[in-house]
């Protein structure tokens, strides 16, 4: 055996998954608590609600429009090497955080580093190497715990960041979160994929044949239209609902509390899709969960506003929150292969982007301009329900190609 195999050997795809897993847990799980950034800096900076929203709408624009690169990269060189440097431009944006003295200065931190970094430290880059790892068999049960993993880092970061907040001050707290976030870049190199992973596909195709391969498919058009509205539920939620929380009366801690059970809960719902995403169609539960946040969301707006329909609330959207990404992903990869999974994952997350950048801006833009969040709570709701209709017709059969002949 080589000196370079053995190094390659520890590699499985186990091994993979668990690194994968981390980073995931780390990257999400960091961004989770900037909406809790948001009234204290707005504040101490004298900057309306609006110039944070604007950052981070940003933020979400420039991870969704990087995306599809960052995968293209990635099914190219292999993922560890995109994952390293995603993970070190995010870092690197969350210390430039903590020095805002203009405005244009924090959307560039914010929203531009950070962006950047997202898009080699998320989903598409990670799930397309686990899914080139896993058997078709066994691939929607490892998207499901990669979420998961990126789900708990959701849940756990929390504590921590409303902790640095209090006690040391945002700067402080972004600084610090800056330095847990570096083991994202370690942990990368367990993600370093030779081109053996790739050999199993024996069509020849360009990345560019399977990006007009994939645009001509009415399924995967349907499926990426409907994960906008994936990406703008969340990212309003998570960034405003501490706010709004906080207009409403309820003390600080309910919004950590509120958005740690999301975190938590979305380990269950992520675990839960995986496993049923082998089982059931994944169409059918890409709409159940588009239906079942516009319910939720309804319910919390009419139902008499409490401490308990706080958490209830959280309870049952963390269930639904990100349990999205391994059925649009397993649909991705079931029907086109996993040769550039993370490339059409990527540009579907980019839709996903789109939404999140409107989620997040257009609740700031909103507030200041009417005093309140009930209108884009009534789009939220609204959209849910087309989301659910489109996703219902997608066709997830795979696509049959000639095979190359072996070389």
């Amino acid at each position: 055996m080589s000196t370079s195999a053995a190094r390659a050997d520890w590699r499985t795809p186990t091994a993979v998954l668990v690194c994968g897993g981390l980073i995931l847990t780390l990257s999400l799980g960091l961004r989770h608590g900037f909406g809790l950034f948001l009234q204290p800096m707005s504040a101490d900076l004298h900057w309306g609600r609006e110039t944070f929203s604007l950052a981070l709408a940003v933020q979400n624009l420039v991870w969704g429009a990087s995306q599809p690169f960052a995968g293209m990269l990635a099914d190219r060189y292999g993922a560890g090497r995109v994952a390293a440097g995603g993970g070190a431009l995010y870092v690197a944006g969350l210390a430039l955080m903590a020095y805002p003295f203009a405005p244009w200065f924090f959307v560039f931190a914010t929203g531009m580093l950070i962006g950047l970094g997202l898009s080699g430290v998320s989903f598409a880059v990670v799930q397309g190497a686990i899914g080139r790892r896993f058997p078709p068999e066994k691939r929607s049960m490892a998207f499901g715990i990669s979420a998961a993993a990126g789900s708990f880092g959701q849940f756990a970061m929390l504590p921590l960041t409303q902790w640095l907040l209090t006690n040391v001050g945002w700067a402080g707290a972004l600084l610090t979160l800056a330095a847990v976030g570096l083991m994202m870049i370690p942990l990368a190199l367990g993600m370093v994929e030779n081109h053996a992973s790739h050999a199993g596909n024996l069509f020849r195709q360009s990345a560019g044949e399977a990006m007009r391969e994939a645009l001509r498919h009415r399924g995967y058009m349907l499926l990426t239209i409907g994960f906008f509205v994936c990406g703008f539920q969340v990212v309003f939620v998570g960034v405003h609902l501490p706010a709004y929380l906080s207009d409403r009366g309820f003390a600080p801690h309910v919004a950590v509390v509120s958005l740690a059970l999301i975190g938590l809960f979305n380990v269950v719902g992520t675990y839960t899709t995986g496993w049923l995403g082998g089982r059931v169609p994944k169409r059918w539960i890409l709409s159940a969960i588009y239906f079942g946040r516009a319910v939720v969301i309804a319910l919390f707006l009419w139902l008499p506003m409490s401490l308990w329909t706080v958490y209830g609330f959280a309870v049952a959207l963390g269930l639904l929150w990100l349990s999205t990404v391994p059925p649009t992903n397993g649909i991705v990869a079931g029907v086109f292969g996993t040769r550039y999974l993370a490339m059409l994952a990527g540009f579907t997350f980019f839709s996903h982007q789109i939404g999140s950048f409107l989620g997040a801006w257009l609740g700031g833009m909103l507030y200041d301009r009417t005093g309140s969040y009930d209108v884009v709570w009534w789009i939220s709701i609204a959209l849910g329900i087309v989301a659910g209709l489109l996703n219902l017709p997608i066709d997830e059969r795979e696509i049959r190609r000639p095979k190359a002949a072996p070389a």
